[in-house]
């Protein structure tokens, strides 16, 4: 297949699944099912946190958007760690954080504790979402790495979930001991990650950055389906490492700046390519959409919004939020499944469309129901569809695409911290939304906020049109070349053809 930007021979095979690749990213990705736990149980457990230690709105925002702003800080060092010490024990490591900010939110004596382990949690939450795509891209061949890449935002969701349901049934024992277990429960699969990773192997394309030739050969030999398939892979590796294709050493020796990551963000923020510059805006500016659109406001604040339109009960209010992580939980899955088959960039524009009208519509209902005299059941059944509707668009395409897009555009040399930038500016929104989202609503009333929201997202919508070109089916090494002007009117001139 010819390289549009460099009119080069880049070989591909079309290769089918591999069981031991799938076996390595599941285990990665129980990291992720961690955070969206953390993430769903506390929607529910701010409800008795906040009974048990009657703190204000303001400290119930400030414990909710607490993980975030940590896990901004852990982001960009997970990236760097990671290029360090590898893919696989910087996945080790932060389940070991993770599993220290749950057993102190789990014993909780007081509402400082208590936010001190959300903040040392939300440490590994930054390692997390920063290591376990990375290694995800790493380990997949290109046919298949839209639907394997995107397993850790399914696990995100499965995550949610668990913590919504644990939110229902825990809410039934004391209220001293309810939240607490609800907290302090994800230490256990914290553990279990910390043993399960060191079975599974190292990404081939560190390895060959460390210069250890024999070791990743090894390991692309596991997770390919034939001999073929491993050798294209390995030489299109070793290319873009600007190591000799032909080289038969099992060990080379790799420019320290290379095999450590040194240097890196002097050619990502000071002296970028065009293309780098142009993949860095992407990746940014669709992990800043994400949470920018408000998503965040609907996983952490569903027993809020549930309760504005009309929702009364505890247990009501806990099982419409369920209902929150179900259809979450069932898109994600969906797009996992298609992700390969319709590509990226179709998945984002039907998603975006979606979401704008959902949460316009969702603005609408919740608009009414506040100015409203008496309770309007209309527009609390509209404002439960507008909100599964908002969910089920998000999961669908910008969800998913988010962590796979920007984990397999950057360069090798480049990836690690280069996606650390864009896992940093979504904690950044995810930390500004969570921790503002109830003065806000009180400034702008919670219809208006989402009126915000669907503004925003038709911003995005404009910005992925005209700034994403397709990357299904590309291999890693063949990407870099979209992101130039060149390459770009390559790919358009072969969607044309095969239209026609």
């Amino acid at each position: 297949m010819k390289d549009p930007a460099h009119g080069e021979m880049t070989e591909r095979v079309e290769v089918g699944f591999n069981r031991f690749a799938l076996g390595s990213v599941i285990v990665a990705s129980i990291i992720t099912i961690i955070f969206g736990y953390d993430t769903g149980v506390m929607s529910g457990a701010m409800i008795f946190i906040k009974e048990e230690f009657l703190i204000t709105d303001r400290q119930v925002e400030v414990l909710a958007g607490m993980l975030n702003w940590c896990a901004l800080v852990g982001s960009p060092i997970a990236g760097r760690i990671s290029d360090f010490i590898g893919r696989r024990y910087t996945i080790v490591l932060a389940s070991v954080i993770f599993l220290l900010g749950s057993v102190l939110m789990g014993y909780g004596p007081n509402y400082a504790v208590l936010l001190t382990g959300r903040c040392i949690a939300g440490v590994g939450v930054g390692f997390a979402l920063t290591i376990a795509p990375v290694y995800t891209t790493e380990i997949s061949s290109a046919t298949h790495r839209g639907f394997l890449a995107s397993l850790p935002e399914l696990c995100i969701a499965i995550g949610v979930l668990l913590g919504y349901l644990s939110n229902f049934f825990l809410a039934k024992l004391s209220l001293t001991l309810g939240w607490r277990l609800m907290l302090g429960i994800a230490a256990i699969p914290s553990l279990v990650l910390a043993f399960g990773i060191l079975q599974m192997p190292e990404s081939p394309r560190w390895l060959v950055l460390q210069g250890r030739l024999g070791d990743a050969k090894k390991v692309l030999l596991n997770v390919s389906n034939t001999l073929e398939e491993a050798e294209v892979r390995f030489r299109n590796i070793l290319s873009a490492a600007g190591i000799d294709e032909d080289c038969k050493d099992d060990v080379v020796e790799v420019p320290r700046v290379d095999s450590r990551g040194h240097g890196v963000w002097k050619e990502l923020l000071l002296r970028p390519t065009p293309a780098v510059r142009w993949i860095l805006l992407a990746c940014i500016g669709i992990h800043f959409f994400e949470h920018a659109t408000g998503i965040e406001a609907v996983i952490l604040y569903g027993p809020r919004i549930f309760k504005k339109a009309g929702v009364r009960s505890k247990s009501k209010l806990l099982l419409a939020t369920i209902g929150v992580g179900v259809t979450k939980t069932l898109c994600v899955l969906i797009a996992t499944c298609i992700l390969d088959k319709v590509g990226r960039r179709k998945l984002l524009m039907v998603s975006t469309s979606g979401m704008i009208v959902a949460l316009t519509g969702l603005g609408f209902c919740l608009t009414m129901v506040e100015h409203a005299q008496e309770q309007i059941l209309w527009a609390l059944v509209a404002s439960l569809v507008a909100t599964y509707s908002y969910v089920a668009f998000f999961n669908i395409g910008l969800a998913p695409v988010t962590w796979v897009y920007s984990s397999e555009i950057f360069p090798l040399k480049l990836r690690a911290q280069g996606f650390s930038l864009g896992v940093a500016v979504n904690r950044g929104m995810n930390a500004l939304i969570s921790s503002t989202f109830l003065s806000l609503s009180e400034a702008l009333t919670i219809g208006g906020c989402f009126f915000m929201f669907a503004g925003i997202s038709v911003v995005a919508l404009l910005f992925f049109y005209f700034l994403f070109p397709e990357t299904k089916g590309k291999s890693l090494e063949e990407i870099e070349a979209l992101f130039t002007r060149g390459g770009k009117k390559q790919q358009d001139n072969d969607m044309e053809i095969q239209a026609k």
